[in-house]
């Protein structure tokens, strides 16, 4: 009974934080709704015996992932007026954009049917001497290891592409040609000029002959 009133009420604040994730229009707000999501889905893992998915959820999604969300969009000067230019003009598109995934999402849910032999799909017994982390680890790392190793690729992919979208480079700050550097000759690094005795260079300019 006590099992089944905090899985009621985990899941429920973790349904109900996902919406508000979605509704909230600060972002701050999406940010925090979000954390508590993940605390809430860290609960339903200890429900189900899986402390370590449960610790992973808390030190990697709220402890790391979620934090640094909150302080990106603490930190960004984000002008929300502009943001919200232009809405009127793209919201038929955004409507059917819409609506297209919304007849996606009803023929998936209509067509969906439950296998009953769900349960013996898993073809490797798993483990009841060890502890969830290290049975969790025999099967990731030895049947699922290639799954593993794609998924890190696909995120590392990720990660690159979000780097390049998103650098900009400004023509007021000066940056370093590791190329143009290495090409470097004496003949570009110093000019050498003969001086007469009782003369200067002050008619010339320092830029032509000092590089």
């Amino acid at each position: 009974m006590i099992s089944a009133l905090f899985f009621y009420l985990f899941a429920g604040v973790c349904v109900a934080s996902a919406v508000m994730v979605i509704a909230s229009r600060n972002p701050v707000h999406a940010v925090l709704f979000l954390i508590l999501a993940f605390v809430n889905a860290s609960g339903l893992f200890v429900l189900m015996g899986a402390e370590f998915l449960a610790m992973l959820l808390i030190v990697v999604y709220v402890g790391a992932v979620a934090v640094l969300f909150l302080f990106v969009v603490m930190m960004l000067d984000v002008d929300f007026t502009q943001l919200r230019e232009g809405f009127i003009e793209y919201l038929p598109f955004g409507l059917l954009i819409g609506v297209i995934f919304l007849a996606e999402l009803l023929l998936v849910v209509g067509g969906w049917v439950m296998n009953p032999n769900v349960t013996k799909s898993i073809t490797a017994a798993i483990p009841t001497n060890v502890s969830n982390t290290e049975a969790l680890g025999l099967v990731l790392y030895t049947k699922y290891i290639h799954y593993f190793q794609l998924s890190a690729m696909v995120l590392l992919v990720a990660m690159i592409g979000a780097i390049v979208l998103t650098l900009r480079h400004k023509a007021s700050v000066k940056r370093q040609d590791i190329n143009v550097q290495n090409a470097r000759t004496p003949a570009l690094a110093m000019d050498v000029r003969k001086v007469a005795v009782g003369q200067g260079l002050q008619d010339a300019d320092a830029s032509e002959w000092v590089k």
